[in-house]
């Protein structure tokens, strides 16, 4: 078997999450979190569309981690972020850091809105 390093060429990946937490890159952050590839930052929810746009020259999709299960965005922030020119992905919270640490290793230029689980 052949194994090879994964880089994340200077983006943290999630390491872990639990109830309330998640571990990003080593570093231990609570509640509902925001990471861009220029930062990892406190976030105000899915209504907290502004940081997600203001990062249009960095990410082209953003993967929202909507907790356990899977649930909707707001229509104003779908529209806010189309109107943008980054795509959106809605999933469980889980599915989506998962799904981030995937892109990072491929080097996409993604971004993630997590709430907790």
């Amino acid at each position: 078997m052949h194994l090879n390093e994964i880089r994340f060429d200077g983006q943290r990946p999630v390491d872990g999450y639990g109830p309330g937490f998640f571990r990003v890159g080593g570093t231990v952050m609570s509640g509902a979190i925001l990471l861009l590839p220029e930062a990892s930052l406190a976030w105000g929810g899915p209504e907290d569309v502004e940081p997600i746009a203001a990062a249009l020259e960095e990410i082209d999709v953003v993967l929202f981690g909507m907790g356990p299960d899977i649930a909707t965005i707001p229509e104003a922030t779908r529209t806010r972020l189309d109107e943008a020119g980054i795509g959106v992905e809605v999933m469980s919270t889980p599915s989506a850091c998962r799904t981030y640490n995937v892109l990072l290793a491929e080097g996409r230029r993604v971004g993630l809105a997590l709430l907790p689980v």
